[in-house]
């Protein structure tokens, strides 16, 4: 599916230097109808998992036909899997209540709800008894919060006051919301954010600004993988000052006590935004962020991947040289294997994401 095995390196040694991390996902998929062209099958979601011996929530793609099916493909998979903790994804359109009852009753663990693919609001009346629901059995309920989302503004902060009781996590870190959210999150003590996003400037701002136990790795299979998804998150709680307790928690502590509606745990206050990139630095993420960009686009980057080369010649006694020469490193494997895609990002994404990453967050431990 991407380039886990160039990337891995990045993430080992970050294992290392944080000892007693057991990974749980919190955001996983399987689906093969799904209109973006991006589709996970369970051996693909497994041997993924497997790479980083991970847990993980999953749940289905986007099913043009109704989810009733897809979610019991879910929950079957999960009874013969330990791995694999289930969640279903319930419409508005379909009778929500009695599929999110049914999906329980055989054993779901947690809610999916994607107001943007399945074109709905927070405040639609017909989710009142998924609410009802997720509330009495303390379910989670994980609402996709990306780009073509409009932001969920006083619908997510009245519905969080009125129920107290309801765990609700925001994906992609949160995105849409996450200016307005950001060192306000504390006061939502029911509100959780998952990692799933590519952008180490908004994992920074979460990660520094949102309490951690509040922040939950995930990775967005098949969009990411747990490889590349796990690398970001504990580098860029490493780089925003979490310390070994808190990114345990970060990296599958809390999400494993979220599933099993036990008490979450309190770890502490936000550390606060960390101080300003070095300039240097900053240019180099910048033309990196635009490769990112044309990947995701299926284009090739290499205009500003050799921009972002340019970038890398620092002289030797740089403070930050051991990054320049790491990034460097990345864009090496880049274009030194022949990399194939089988999702409509261009061959690569993760390896220009990965150096992206590095770039934006200068202090943690490097291979």
């Amino acid at each position: 599916m991407y380039a886990d095995a160039l990337v891995q390196p990045w993430l080992a040694v970050l294992l290392r230097e944080t000892p007693g991390i057991d990974l749980f996902d919190i955001h996983t998929h399987i689906g093969q109808n799904d209109p973006s062209g991006f589709h996970a099958g369970l051996p693909e979601l497994r041997e993924a998992l497997a790479r980083v011996d991970a847990r993980a929530a999953v749940f289905p793609l986007k099913e043009p036909e109704g989810y009733s099916a897809a979610n019991d493909k879910v929950i079957d998979a999960a009874a013969d899997d330990p791995a694999l903790v289930p969640f279903c994804r319930i419409s508005p359109h379909d009778h929500p209540v009695r599929e999110a009852e049914r999906c329980v009753e055989r054993g779901a663990c947690g809610i999916k709800l994607h107001p943007a693919s399945d074109e709905f609001t927070l405040d639609d009346e017909r989710l009142t008894g998924v609410f009802d629901l997720a509330e009495a059995r303390r379910l989670p309920v994980l609402v996709h919060a990306g780009p073509e989302n409009k932001p969920f503004g006083d619908s997510l902060t009245d519905l969080l006051t009125r129920r107290p009781g309801l765990r609700v996590i925001l994906a992609h870190a949160g995105l849409t919301d996450l200016s307005c959210l950001a060192g306000r999150a504390a006061g939502f003590p029911n509100l959780f954010f998952d990692t799933s996003w590519w952008s180490p400037t908004d994992l920074v701002l979460l990660l520094g600004t949102v309490p951690p136990g509040q922040v939950l790795f995930g990775s967005d299979v098949p969009y990411s993988t747990p490889v590349w998804g796990a690398h970001a998150a504990l580098r860029c709680a490493r780089y925003a000052g979490l310390d070994h307790e808190q990114i345990r928690s970060v990296m599958g502590g809390q999400a494993r006590r979220l599933v099993e509606r036990a008490d979450v745990l309190d770890q502490g206050p936000a550390p606060g935004p960390p101080p300003a990139l070095d300039l240097l630095l900053e240019r180099l993420y910048v033309y990196l962020a635009a490769g990112v960009e044309a990947t995701k686009r299926g284009e090739g980057p290499e205009q500003m991947l050799d921009l972002a080369k340019h970038c890398c010649r620092v002289p030797a006694d740089h403070p930050h040289a051991e990054v320049f020469a790491s990034v460097e490193q990345l864009l090496d494997r880049y274009t030194g294997h022949e990399l194939t895609s089988s999702t409509p990002y261009a061959p690569g994404w993760d390896l220009v994401t990965a150096a992206a990453m590095v770039a934006r967050t200068p202090g943690p431990p490097l291979p």
